[in-house]
């Protein structure tokens, strides 16, 4: 039995050297057969790959972790993203700008759009909403309308594709309700398979899932040519296997009839006689920004009372008028009895303010733990404040602006919009900006500079009315160190907002005169001249052009009023000396009288 172990392991032995023997052969027969130049391009590629790998696994084994993870990410970025083409298919330079990079965007801005793409399962009910008010004023809808297109080719030039769904998904809603015409789902989702990426692709699928039930229903053959394009895509195989997954998806729910799709849930179906505005991709779209400015009415009183009767035939007031009547004397009923009841009571009264200062510990918690001013403004408007206590509220919001290393634009659109919500709040800011300028001196000169930049941006953005400026008086007299620095910081800060030349024209307002006569002195030379070499010396001196006509052409006025005060003086003298001759004469003949009486006396005596 050991004999025959051993034969059969040297037979196998032998086996094993015969077939490597062949395989050596069978490599030496290729590379004999290929030729010599062949061989030499292929050994030099064997040896640079070698050399390549040898060197990065030296600098993996020499380099730390952290610039592994550096040396990763620069060969992802180097990576090309696929980029979407330009929206109008008719340019010829759409590839082009398609290729272009995209935009940035700083993280501010990200956050606050990542918020407002947080929810777009309300998509539908918003549309149903311009659905309802389209039935009504249709001129509203198809402003929306223009400006949700122009907002999808904007986020379309600039691969903003958060808000490229967002829009797509708005305007999928938009022909669902009918508001728009089914020719623009068409032509979008045309331009989106034009030239397809991964990301036009995705859109296109995601704008087809939403609105493809309503197209089945209108436009049955334009659909089965969008699916024919999604199939010739699919066959080609360019895209990721990611999107192509997408895209079997689609045709699955397109094969169900687009059941969990529908064009429009049963309650938002609220309108019967539905109107459709035609709005095209490829047609040049006004958004009609003027009227986002107001603008006087010179006949208000009358549009007032079309409006009204207006709004009664579409909510029907007169009802609801009784029964907030009925509503209201059966609370006055109820406030009457609480208050008989309450006098009953005694009133205790706290005077050590622990509310006054719970409020304030409450107001500075919550600016100080919002994300941004808008969910702290939301927050600050839940509390509830007595009469009275609105001025809390500003003190403590400039408290925290003045307390910070450096301005921050988020104390200055919070006041901004308390400021636009309601007026008390923006006759609290004007108290606060007399009682800063007055208590200037006393501040820091960091806070100084916080609480100026506040009050200029409230100022630039009308906020705040102008007329404020009417407390500062810019002289050498009346002012300090301090409220010069203050002054300088706010008209710099102003002139950075508004610009220069717009800055002036509001200073020039023929309305603002009168306010702005303290800080443009032209009572005295002296005080012009130092308003002119104080804006001069901050390089604001291009608002003072006006300060300067009027210093030079004070000679001449002061020549003119000097003739006037001259000629006055010589008619009041001029009278004088008149009067001065007659009264002369009469005493001279006074005296002639009496001289004659006296004589007739003596002449009796003797």
């Amino acid at each position: 039995m050991g004999r025959h172990d051993s034969s059969s392991e040297e037979d196998e032995r032998v086996r094993r050297s015969e077939r490597e023997r062949g395989r050596r052969g069978s490599s030496t027969r290729v590379t004999a057969d290929m030729p010599s130049d062949d061989r030499q391009k292929s050994r030099r590629e064997s040896e640079r790959k070698q050399d390549g790998l040898l060197k990065r696994d030296r600098r993996e084994r020499d380099w730390s972790g952290s610039q592994r993870d550096k040396l990763r990410k620069e060969e992802k970025s180097e990576v090309a993203k696929p980029k979407l083409p330009e929206l109008n298919p008719s340019d010829s330079n759409a590839i082009a700008l398609g290729k272009t990079g995209g935009v940035y965007i700083p993280p501010f801005k990200l956050a606050r759009m990542m918020k407002e793409m947080a929810s777009p399962g309300f998509t539908d009910v918003f549309a149903a909403l311009v659905a309802v008010i389209n039935a009504k004023f249709p001129e509203v809808a198809e402003l929306l309308l223009k400006r949700v297109v122009l907002q999808l080719k904007r986020a379309y030039k600039r691969n903003d594709k958060p808000q490229l769904l967002a829009a797509v998904k708005f305007i999928a809603h938009l022909v669902n309700q009918q508001v728009a015409e089914e020719i623009i789902a068409l032509e979008l989702v045309s331009v989106l398979l034009e030239t397809p990426t991964d990301d036009s692709v995705e859109v296109a699928v995601g704008f087809v899932t939403e609105c493809g039930a309503m197209l089945q229903d209108v436009t049955p053959k334009g659909l089965h040519g969008i699916f024919e394009r999604f199939r010739g895509i699919l066959h080609e195989g360019d895209i990721d296997k990611r999107v192509q997954y997408l895209i079997e998806g689609l045709f699955a729910i397109r094969k169900a009839k687009f059941q969990g799709h529908p064009a429009v849930r049963p309650e938002l179906d609220l309108v019967e006689d539905k109107y459709s505005h035609d709005v095209s991709l490829n047609d040049e779209i006004d958004p009609d920004t003027s009227l986002n400015v107001f603008k006087p009415d010179p006949d208000f009183i009358e549009n007032e009372k079309k409006y009204e009767a207006l709004k009664k035939e579409l909510l029907g007031e007169d009802e609801s008028e009784d029964e907030d009547g009925s509503d209201a004397s059966s609370e006055d009923n109820d406030e009457e009895e609480d208050d008989g009841s309450d006098e009953e009571q005694m009133r205790i009264r706290d005077e050590t303010e622990t509310n006054l200062v719970n409020l304030r510990r409450t107001i500075y918690l919550t600016i100080m733990s919002s994300v941004d001013f808008e969910e702290a403004g939301h927050k600050l408007l839940k509390i509830k404040l007595e009469p009275g206590q609105e001025m809390e509220l500003c003190i403590m919001l400039l408290e925290c602006c003045s307390q910070e290393r450096t301005y921050l634009r988020y104390y200055g659109l919070l006041g901004q919009r308390f400021c636009m919500i309601n007026k008390i709040h923006q006759e609290n800011f004007e108290k606060c900006f007399v009682q800063q300028y007055s208590m200037i001196h006393r501040l820091e000169t960091n806070k100084l500079r916080n609480v100026a930049k506040f009050f200029a941006h409230l100022l630039g953005t009308d906020a705040l009315p102008w007329h404020v400026l009417a407390y500062i008086r810019l002289t050498e007299e009346d002012t300090t160190s301090s409220s010069r620095i203050f002054i300088k910081i706010l008209f710099q800060e102003l002139s950075e907002h508004l610009g220069i030349r717009l800055l002036n024209e509001r200073l020039q307002d023929p309305t603002m005169q009168e306010s702005l006569e303290s800080i443009f002195p032209k009572d005295n030379p002296k005080n012009t001249r130092f308003a002119i070499n104080f804006f001069t010396s901050i390089g604001l001196g291009g608002i003072t052009e006006s300060l300067r006509e009027y210093l030079k052409n004070m000679p001449r006025l002061i020549m003119q009023q000097q003739k006037q005060v001259a000629e006055s003086e010589s008619g009041s003298d001029s009278s004088g000396s008149e009067s001065d001759s007659d009264s002369d004469s009469s005493a001279s003949s006074s005296s002639s009288d009496e001289s004659d009486r006296e004589k007739r006396k003596r002449r009796r005596r003797a």
